[in-house]
């Protein structure tokens, strides 16, 4: 089959072109100068790239997106080797502009399952909650592999309240598919998902989903995309994202609108072709950042995270990190990667990898598995701060232990602290009275679903009116400069 890839056009009209629609601007920072004179200003002179994967001749190599906020790092890893046969992408967008659907149709596609075999809708939602509301709470894990090429997918929550899940993250990926509803385009949260990928320095795939519905309208999408990626200072080489259009219900995609594959392979050779391998030191003393936790009954708490350096072994001793002055020391007893939709265990796992590592008792989100002689810390997680608070206390009603079996506030304590091992995001404080714990969250659907895990646990207790968190900001504000023409 002969495919060509078209790349987006930088010459799309620019926002800040037409002083009607954007007045000029009175007061600048001179990074914000910086961002209107040369990004859209130099984009449109840009050209088409075109590739034909059927003959495989190519006149020009794709280029990725990179943030200018992340060259001083990539300058630092040039010494470092690029792994071919991985790519580790996260899948982003707003609440409902079908990211998981689209995982549905890669899986099936790549022979994850087998033919017979019944996979029920949005197989990543696997939490009752997920299912039972239709949204993506907790990011999840998976693979395919594609022309010799292994894909870890990160399947990440759409939701504003649960931005803390896709910032935590987007430490283990090199690349996100940035998915558009091609009705509604770009939404706040596609916003949110997009600044934190190109400080992080990404490359970026903009898909336009949903493309078969009758009021589809892809040019408005992508001119729209383009318009959010120059007010988030992008540099050229991101303003010149490709895009994909696809329909991840009918599992098609393609490289314009109105021609579509009959099923996802442009979706599959973009990825290869613009997402690029980790950076990794295999010779390197051993580093990996523990970014997600399990739980399971057996194997006790599994740490999940990219192997960033070094070779890891079952069995290894390891040195467990904080920081510099706080490590200790533990034992690997089992190793697992994803392979399709399940863990695989194994004896080794090489840099640049997504692994799941057993037989640390208390290893927590952020820390650094190291080697026990060499090893260094890596830099800790940040996550944006609460918004919303909500007081928890115990039920002291005449009703009280009628339906849940843990009433005492040592019960409560315990519940609502290790949630703060998992749950990057949220925060808990002791309250006015021993009975009583002030929870802070991204918003009023972060805590209420904590409150509803919490009651189908078994756990009795009120809550009170959520409250906006109020943030001092400094007497003294910096003066803009002023730009004169």
């Amino acid at each position: 089959m002969e495919m060509a890839i078209t790349f987006h056009n930088s010459s799309f009209k620019s926002p800040f072109i037409n002083p009607s629609s954007n007045p000029k601007p009175k007061f600048l920072f001179p990074t914000q100068l910086s961002g209107l004179i040369s990004s859209p200003l130099s984009s449109f002179n840009s050209k088409t790239t075109c590739l034909k994967f059927g003959s495989r001749t190519f006149t020009k190599p794709v280029k990725c997106s990179v943030s200018q906020a992340a060259q001083p790092a990539i300058e630092k890893r040039s010494q470092l080797k690029r792994r071919s046969d991985i790519r580790n992408i996260a899948i982003v967008a707003h609440v409902d502009h079908g990211k998981t659907t689209l995982v549905d149709a890669m899986l099936k596609q790549s022979k994850v399952f087998r033919d017979n075999q019944f996979v029920q809708e949005r197989v990543m939602d696997s939490n009752d909650l997920e299912r039972e509301r239709g949204i993506t709470i907790l990011s999840k894990n998976t693979s395919i592999t594609y022309k010799d090429t292994k894909i870890n997918i990160i399947d990440t929550p759409g939701h504003s309240d649960f931005g803390g899940e896709v910032e935590r993250i987007l430490n283990m990926v090199e690349g996100v598919l940035l998915v558009v509803d091609s009705v509604e385009g770009p939404m706040p949260q596609t916003r949110f998902v997009l600044k934190k990928a190109l400080e992080f320095g990404l490359a970026v795939v903009v898909v336009v989903n949903k493309i078969d519905r009758p009021s589809a309208r892809p040019d408005f999408v992508i001119n729209s995309t383009f318009e959010l990626f120059i007010e988030l200072n992008a540099s050229d080489e991101q303003c010149d994202f490709q895009a994909i259009y696809a329909s991840g219900i009918k599992g098609k995609a393609g490289l314009t609108a109105d021609n579509l594959a009959e099923d996802l392979g442009p979706l599959f050779e973009s990825i290869i072709r613009c997402i690029p391998g980790p950076h990794i030191d295999k010779d390197g003393a051993l580093q990996m950042l523990a970014t997600n936790i399990e739980y399971d009954e057996h194997k006790g708490r599994i740490a999940i995270g990219r192997l960033h350096a070094g070779l890891l072994l079952k069995g290894m001793e390891v040195r467990v990190c904080t920081s510099e002055d706080s490590c200790r020391y533990a034992r690997i007893s089992e190793l697992f990667v994803y392979e399709k939709f399940s863990k695989t265990p194994v004896e080794r796992v090489e840099a640049g990898d997504i692994c799941a590592v057993c037989g640390i008792e208390d290893i927590q989100i952020g820390e650094t598995i190291a080697d026990k002689a060499f090893g260094k810390p890596l830099p800790a997680i940040k996550v944006e701060e609460p918004t919303v608070k909500m007081a928890f206390s115990i039920n002291t009603s005449p009703f009280v232990g009628r339906e849940g079996k843990y009433v005492t506030s040592r019960n409560l304590r315990d519940r609502l602290y290790r949630e703060l091992e998992r749950n990057l995001a949220m925060r808990v404080e002791d309250g006015e009275t021993a009975d009583t714990f002030i929870v802070s969250g991204r918003g009023t659907l972060h805590i209420t679903i904590l409150i509803e895990n919490m009651r189908r646990e078994g756990y009795e207790f009120m809550v009170g009116p959520p409250k906006v968190i109020n943030k001092k900001v400094a007497d003294k504000l910096l003066e803009p400069y002023e730009v004169i023409f």
